[in-house]
């Protein structure tokens, strides 16, 4: 089984020629609600990803909070949808659900605004309740759009359990000092990156942020480049896998997609290098389709 814990959100997404300027209005084009949120969205990859899901095998469990609104319900059902366990989703009274107000211009780069809504009510007393849950998964898979303690919290305790740890650390943040040592596997993005090495982005060298992350406490530190491919810095050694080209339509959750073929290849028995491919074929895939779960795919799609 793998666990996520984190973020559901409902994506607002409109499309405009280009990124507005301080005071501008633009007119936009078409607009759609979608699921999102990076935890939400890392679930749905990573069940679409598995080719187990289909045989009753392998299955994917969501640890997060929505409001009880009507976004609350729309999202609750489409994780159950996929196939997600919701037993831990807890829809909280008074409280609206997260949203992510999305602008994606016409070469496909997006701009993103987050309200955290029920998001920034998940606590550690909700990770303590799932423990039974926590105890049957083999991969926790966790993100940093809920608060940090309780980030902390779910990573010291599926680590003290046993289960693999894979940290995406965004949006950007720095992390308590010790975490780095609890994650088995780091996944950040090269802004991600220079952030917890405490450096700025502009010219750093991805291999020199790897091995720093790496120092840090990571044993492995898998960064990803965007068109650039990924930078692999594995207990093994360092490796890196060149990127698809593809036509960009929406960069939105190229990133959860990758880490949820990622994580799906590894827990259905996928050596690493196997598995950051599979999550590569998925992002490419996703970056020619609009939205965000609307754009992941699924196993049968990438071959």
């Amino acid at each position: 089984m793998i666990v996520v814990i984190g973020s559901i959100n409902m994506d607002l997404v409109l499309r405009v020629p280009r990124m507005p300027l301080p005071g501008e209005t633009l007119t936009g084009g078409a607009f759609r609600t979608i699921p999102g949120g990076k935890g939400a969205n890392q679930a749905v990859a990573c069940a679409r990803l598995s080719g187990k899901v289909a045989a009753g095998g392998q299955q994917v469990a969501m640890i997060g909070c929505v409001g009880d609104d009507a976004f609350g319900a729309t999202l609750r059902a489409a994780l159950v949808g996929d196939g997600i366990i919701d037993s831990h989703i807890t829809t909280l009274p008074g409280v609206a659900s997260g949203i992510a107000s999305i602008l994606v211009d016409d070469n496909g780069q997006n701009s993103i605004v987050i309200a955290g809504g029920a998001n920034d009510l998940l606590s550690p007393a909700h990770i303590d309740a799932a423990k039974e849950l926590i105890e049957q998964a083999d991969i926790v898979v966790l993100q940093l759009e809920t608060p940090m303690a309780t980030v902390v919290h779910a990573i010291k305790l599926a680590r003290s359990l046993g289960k693999t740890v894979v940290l995406n650390p965004a949006p950007a943040a720095s992390l308590p000092a010790g975490v780095l040592e609890l994650v088995d596997y780091l996944i950040p993005n090269e802004i991600e990156a220079a952030m917890l090495a405490g450096v700025s982005p502009d010219g750093a060298d991805v291999q020199a942020l790897a091995a720093a992350l790496q120092k840090l406490g990571s044993d492995n530190v898998i960064i990803t480049l965007g068109s650039k491919g990924v930078h692999a810095a594995l207990y093994g050694g360092d490796f890196t896998f060149p990127a698809e080209v593809v036509q960009a339509v929406d960069t939105t959750a190229a990133g959860d997609t990758f880490i949820g073929g990622f994580v799906a290849g590894l827990a259905s028995g996928m050596d690493e290098a196997e598995a950051i491919q599979q999550g590569q074929r998925a992002a490419a895939w996703s970056v020619t389709k609009p939205g965000a779960q609307t754009s992941i795919p699924h196993l049968h799609e990438l071959f």
